[in-house]
């Protein structure tokens, strides 16, 4: 027989080779968020190649950061079936090879294949297993833990600037994404680190549970035939075996209802402000040395934001209500979006670059932390995978109808007043509605503990009690014999 303990999952460890997954997962994530935004670097060139227009050769970057977010229910499935590793190595492995394989395209369309859809699903694997693997680890320190993994999205994109555009001066695009492709497969690597906890417990616990499946089956064949009820059960276990990967019941959970709605809402201003900084810069009258350093000045805030705020987010005052606290680094997101129009000359770009660093890594380093604050770890796989589906359609949405502004206006203020008041909108929303849940939850936990503590109903069974009591001393011999009968079977039961 298996020990009292095989079928216990073991805590996490917050710490030892818990550390070492962080840095793979910051590797895997930085990838994940940054490749996207650093192969802007190559359109110009291929643009001119196949002779197409900006909005064609941007659909590139679209089709990827979509198929990355569209594709968060595959990899949640594939990570509830086989692990992190396997699927993060695996993922890797698609990124090199969509890369490699579009250094030798010949038109538009196998780049969107390529590009697109092969890396862009790479990626997608890559990010979401990373996030799950760290809650796995840490529970005190999973906010620090969380900063840390989520500092290689400006890590990676510091580095990747400036490497692209080395890479363009002596390569040239297809040998670029040649080197680019052999440099992802260092994802690879980065998904070997994820070491999985409990494989042991979790075979012992497999075979207990499928040979209790094996007995009541046996059971079932001896007591009759089951035919009738083959019919029956089919479309159930159809629909558990999805629900087994994807559990669709967290739509009936009131705080992950409040997170997505809030994030979908969210996505629709969050990556706009990014994408037309610098053109923004450049129209105001700066050179482009000079605009593209206002990118840089956000990703070197951000880079050190994001594990600040994990820090600030793991202490005492904070943790227990996280939630308010991402509803205001939200709104104070957009908040810095309202205020750039005032922005006219080179030092108020600075600063509000600044300042926009400092609010988009306080809203990344807690984006994945907040959700499992509220849905658990255990439920953590397929919230994610929901989650990321569900934002995909904004982010998508985000810059076209920014751009739809700016070409209708002629004036960047407009994009960057609309970016404002969504996410002011979104943050405003959330600490509303989760200043509710938390009330509510308040209240349903005080009514259990008052059911759990009623005296009266404590009372009552005692008055049943004695009353049984006093009945049996009262008729004595009479119910002797009935005692005698219950006292056997209570023996028997015990010795069972």
């Amino acid at each position: 027989p298996a020990p009292a303990e095989a079928g216990r999952a073991p805590g996490p460890p917050d710490g030892g080779w818990g550390w070492v997954v962080v840095f793979g997962a910051f590797v895997s994530i930085g990838f994940a968020y940054a490749f996207p935004k650093g192969l802007a670097i190559f359109f110009k060139e291929i643009q001119d190649f196949f002779d197409t227009s900006y909005s064609e050769i941007a659909w590139v970057s679209s089709i990827m950061l979509a198929t990355t977010y569209g594709a968060g229910p595959i990899s949640s499935i594939l990570v509830n079936r086989y692990g992190s590793r396997p699927v993060v190595m695996f993922g890797g492995l698609l990124c090199g090879v969509g890369m490699i394989s579009a250094a030798f395209c010949t038109s538009i369309l196998q780049l969107y294949i390529c590009v697109g859809f092969i890396t862009g699903f790479g990626l997608a694997l890559n990010l979401q297993p990373s996030v799950i693997i760290i809650g796995k680890y840490f529970l005190k320190r999973r906010p620090i833990a969380n900063g840390l993994a989520m500092a290689g999205s400006p890590v990676m994109l510091c580095t990747l600037a400036p490497l692209n555009q080395f890479l363009f001066d002596n390569f040239g695009w297809r040998g670029s994404f040649l080197i680019l492709g052999a440099i992802l497969l260092n994802c690879c690597v980065a998904g070997a680190l994820f070491r999985p906890i409990g494989a042991g417990t979790t075979l012992v616990k497999t075979q207990v549970t499928e040979e209790g499946k094996d007995a009541l089956k046996g059971k079932i064949t001896e007591d009759g035939p089951t035919e009738n009820k083959t019919e029956e059960e089919g479309g159930k276990d159809c629909f558990e075996k999805i629900n087994q990967y994807l559990d669709f019941s967290l739509f009936k959970h009131r705080g992950f209802l409040i997170y997505l709605i809030g994030n979908v809402l969210m996505f629709l201003g969050f990556f706009a402000p990014i994408v037309f900084l610098a053109p923004y810069a450049k129209h105001t009258g700066i050179d482009e040395y000079s605009a593209a350093f206002l990118l840089s000045i956000l990703a070197i805030v951000d880079m050190v934001a994001r594990p600040t705020t994990g820090i600030v987010a793991n202490s005492r005052w904070v943790r227990p209500r996280i939630q308010y606290f991402f509803s205001f680094a939200i709104a104070f997101n957009g908040a810095c979006h309202l205020l750039c129009p005032l922005a006219s000359s080179y030092t108020g770009l600075v600063v509000y670059s600044s300042f926009f660093g400092l609010a988009f890594g306080m809203v990344c380093a807690m984006l994945f932390e907040t959700l499992m604050d509220l849905v658990g770890a255990a439920r953590f796989t397929s919230a994610v995978g929901l989650v990321t589906i569900a934002e995909c359609c904004t982010i998508l949405l985000g810059p076209p109808i920014g751009g739809i502004l700016i070409d209708t206006f002629g004036d960047y203020k407009y994009m960057f007043i609309k970016c404002g008041a969504v996410m002011v909108l979104a943050g405003t929303f959330l600490f509303i509605m989760n200043y509710y849940n938390y009330r509510v939850l308040a209240k349903e936990e005080k009514e259990r503990k008052t059911k759990e503590e009623d005296p009266k109903s404590v009372r009552t069974e005692n008055e049943g009690k004695k009353n049984w009591n006093k009945d049996s001393t009262q008729d004595g011999p009479e119910l002797e014999p009935l005692r005698e009968e219950g006292e056997g079977v209570k023996k028997e039961m015990n010795g069972t």
